[in-house]
């Protein structure tokens, strides 16, 4: 898609998010004007992916499930769009490689550590996927909080409600850090989970407790030690 039908959509999309769902973006000032990056957010309803794009200052590619839709020629259009598509029943590794070029390469890739879609609206914990992307293509994550998307258009939903919408950006992470700290499965789960943590910050919700995951303490939202923000470029 050409830059200028991508921002004339932007423009399409954000007034009507504003006119229908009151949508209200905050921490805009924290998005890299340039360089590759992983923009993690929260997972509660197929609202996410056009409200992140409205509320988000650059170019989005976007990380999502391979039998997201089924319409003829939708798959299509949404490759076009940006999507790129992944297997859930295993580590897919072409979509794994396509993610990382593209991040090497100074775009933002948006990605939900979640994995699926939460069916209550509440934070469900991250998986490793987003701590593998980090790992290989040495970026920054940028952690975003997008609240309303549950109430307006839930798991079941056929139709949107008209809700009051809201995009919140946090600063950068670095994980470069910790990247040496931690190896392999250790510095994924490390990652997935600090993100989360820092997701539930800027919406001042609930983190689920995860007792499987060795990191639990370390990434408690207002508990910190190791990843840092970035001031943006």
């Amino acid at each position: 898609m050409s830059n200028v039908l991508y921002g004339l959509l932007w423009v399409l999309f954000n007034g009507l998010g504003w006119l229908l769902f009151r949508l209200r973006t905050s921490g805009r000032k924290h998005v890299p004007r340039r360089g590759g990056l992983v923009v993690a957010a929260n997972h509660a309803s197929y609202m996410d992916i056009p409200l992140l794009g409205c509320g988000f200052p650059r170019r989005l590619s976007c990380l999502g499930r391979q039998d997201l839709f089924s319409f003829p020629g939708m798959k299509g259009f949404l490759r076009w769009l940006g999507w790129i598509p992944i297997r859930q029943d295993r580590l897919d590794r072409t979509a794994v490689g396509k993610t990382v070029g593209l991040i090497k390469s100074g775009q933002a890739v948006v990605i939900y550590p979640e994995g699926t879609r939460s069916r209550d609206g509440q934070l469900q914990p991250g998986k490793p996927g987003i701590g593998v992307i980090v790992a290989e293509a040495g970026c920054q994550v940028l952690p975003v909080y997008l609240g309303g998307t549950h109430d307006v258009l839930p798991v079941d939903a056929c139709w949107p409600r008209f809700r009051r919408l809201r995009v919140v950006i946090g600063e950068p992470m670095d994980f470069s850090a910790d990247s040496k700290r931690f190896s392999g499965k250790e510095f994924y789960q490390f990652v997935s989970r600090t993100v989360m943590a820092r997701i539930a910050e800027l919406g001042h919700v609930a983190l689920p407790k995860d007792p499987s995951d060795p990191f639990e303490r370390a990434a408690e939202p207002g508990n910190h030690p190791a990843a840092g923000p970035c001031k943006a470029e």
